[in-house]
């Protein structure tokens, strides 16, 4: 492709010279160690370096020049393209590159403080229940018309979801279902990008380390509904229950879908509602009412907090005009998504949950699902990541120790912080409840106490980390899987697969 046609679209700062806007390019980098003979190279700062001082790493490489968002750095000779925005620039030159593939793959993401995961998963498991061949990418792993990829990101960079796209539709696929994280949002990974339908979960206070307020958060996730360049996404589908969501009223050229519980839409559209919920340890059983039929859905995902993910999924599925029995199948077919409300059984005669809830209104979310159950105690260890938002440390705590009966506290990512630093923030929420309460900063201690703690019937709630398994220290990470520990715990107790007298 000439380089005058891939950057057709892109926010120019100065004209391309004649020599140089037909040259032909072979592929796109913003990875200098991705780079090769006749590609372009986009050099935009990201979280730890800046791609302009990898500029002459990338022409060394092959590369035939250089776009990035400030001026041509002092001593480099070789082509340098300037635009007012380097990743808004990748996104338009990938879309090009790769011929449009949002126009043939129908797109969905997902946006929204918690339940992103699930509900995409559930959304993929109707698609295919339909009999698509889907794409997925999101904070677990990447699936790719079957094949299974690791997940670098929860969204990655515009290049890497439009080779995806790419592959989808060589591979015969036409549905894709994406996880759009607020920093994604922010940054421009998606920008431009042409979405069927757009899905709002809830927002919770999280990620105010980098937003600073909630209303800058909230005005991140706004850009998926009403983005700054692009059209608006065909459908939106928006919680109705969530005061955040009440709020975002998509654009005008999108159908709505609302869905919920308990309140009514805020404005017109259709809604999706869920009635008569049941719910135990085996799954949920409920009937959702769409205005125009109502039928009934059986789950093995557990808690109140999953109604409000497969109702989104459901309504995304409505948008494609899926049949009842394709989301009843698809629904059904995900029995578990990995460390959500993940069990850990060794025949143990109490309950081992492993969940990734790591914001306050994750943590109460889980333990009122915990509660549902009918437990005789609920055992809640959890701690808080550090180089992130302080201010919901003190609200984790009070999440954890208003509704448990014992909590052990302990260390989660801390990075580069100090773990009894971060616990002392966390310890001030603690401390407003009676709830009997440990520190121990060791998490395989802690996890390891939180078992020898417990008692028949009881439910330990192992939060924070759900599918992670690594944990990042001041050193650097190191490996650690919290199903893998407390199932070793149990095991060195004395436990085995066998079902277990009394147990759940």
């Amino acid at each position: 492709m000439k380089l005058k046609d891939l950057l057709v679209g892109v926010s120019l700062t100065s004209e391309l010279l004649p020599g140089v806007a037909d040259i032909d390019v072979s592929g796109l980098a913003y990875d200098s160690r991705k780079a090769g003979p006749g590609t372009l190279f986009f050099a935009f700062a990201g979280a730890k370096v800046d791609g302009a001082d990898f500029a002459t790493a990338a022409i060394a490489k092959g590369a035939i020049g250089v776009v990035g968002d400030r001026p041509r750095p002092p001593g480099f000779h070789d082509t340098w393209i300037q635009v007012s925005h380097g990743r808004r620039a990748l996104a338009v030159a990938a879309w090009n590159f790769y011929n449009k593939p949002d126009e043939r793959i129908a797109l969905t993401a997902v946006t929204g403080t918690n339940g992103k995961t699930t509900s995409a998963l559930l959304i993929d498991s109707i698609l295919r229940a339909a009999g698509k061949t889907t794409a997925l990418i999101g904070t677990i792993e990447y699936h790719l018309g079957g094949r299974i990829l690791p997940a670098v990101n929860t969204t990655p960079e515009s290049l890497d979801l439009f080779r995806m796209f790419h592959e989808l539709e060589l591979a015969g696929g036409t549905h894709a279902t994406l996880e759009a994280s607020s920093h994604a949002l922010d940054l421009g990974r998606i920008y431009a990008m042409r979405f069927h339908t757009a899905a709002f979960t809830n927002l919770t206070r999280d990620h105010l380390d980098y937003h600073h307020t909630m209303e800058a958060y909230f005005a991140a996730k706004r850009l998926l509904f009403e983005p700054k360049e692009g059209p608006p996404p065909r459908f939106a589908v928006v919680n109705m229950d969530d005061e955040w969501g009440r709020l975002r009223q998509p654009a005008a050229r999108s159908e709505v879908f609302w869905f919920g519980i308990d309140q009514k839409p805020p404005g017109p559209g259709r809604v999706v509602r869920a009635l008569n919920i049941q719910s135990s340890f085996d799954g949920l059983r409920f009937d959702v009412d769409t205005g125009d039929e109502r039928f009934t859905l059986e789950s093995p995902l557990v808690g109140r907090f999953n109604v409000y993910n497969i109702l989104l999924a459901c309504a995304t599925a409505l948008s494609y005009g899926i049949n009842v029995d394709q989301i009843q199948q698809g629904v059904k077919q995900l029995a578990s998504v990995p460390g959500r409300f993940e069990r850990v059984d060794e025949g143990q005669p109490f309950m081992v949950v492993v969940d990734y809830a790591h914001t306050d209104d994750a943590l109460r979310n889980v333990i009122a699902a915990a509660r549902k159950l009918k437990p005789k105690r609920i055992i809640t260890l959890f701690g808080c990541g550090g180089d992130r938002d302080r201010s919901k440390r003190p609200l984790m705590g009070i999440a954890a120790a208003e509704a448990s009966d014992f909590v052990i506290l302990t260390s989660d990512n801390p990075r580069s912080e100090d773990p009894l630093a971060i616990m002392n923030d966390a310890t001030i929420g603690l401390q407003r409840f009676d709830t009997p309460h440990v520190a121990e900063p060791d998490r395989e201690k802690a996890i390891r106490r939180a078992i020898q703690e417990a008692k028949p019937g009881d439910v330990i709630i192992i939060a924070g980390k759900g599918h992670e398994t690594y944990q990042l220290l001041k050193d650097g990470p190191i490996s650690f899987d919290d199903r893998e520990v407390a199932r070793r715990v149990l095991r060195g107790l004395g436990y085995s697969r066998q079902p277990h007298p009394g147990g759940n």
